[in-house]
């Protein structure tokens, strides 16, 4: 099961559909290239309870 979600690229702007495994724990850091422009970012996971189901939380930096 893989949970829908969003984020926004920290290099070119692009709002960008992910999913993510919630069976990796409700905290994740991991990187994943953008579907746009290539460059990678680190996506900083937080797994919340909203309204009674599981949501994903993304923050995305540039890759170093």
């Amino acid at each position: 099961m893989t949970i829908p979600a969003w984020y926004t690229c920290a290099s070119c702007g692009e709002l960008i559909d992910t999913t993510v495994d919630p069976s990796a724990g409700r905290s994740q850091t991991y990187v994943e290239d953008c579907q746009v422009c290539c460059n990678p970012n680190v996506l900083k996971v937080s797994l919340v309870t909203d309204d009674g189901e599981l949501a994903a939380h993304i923050e995305a930096e540039p890759e170093n």
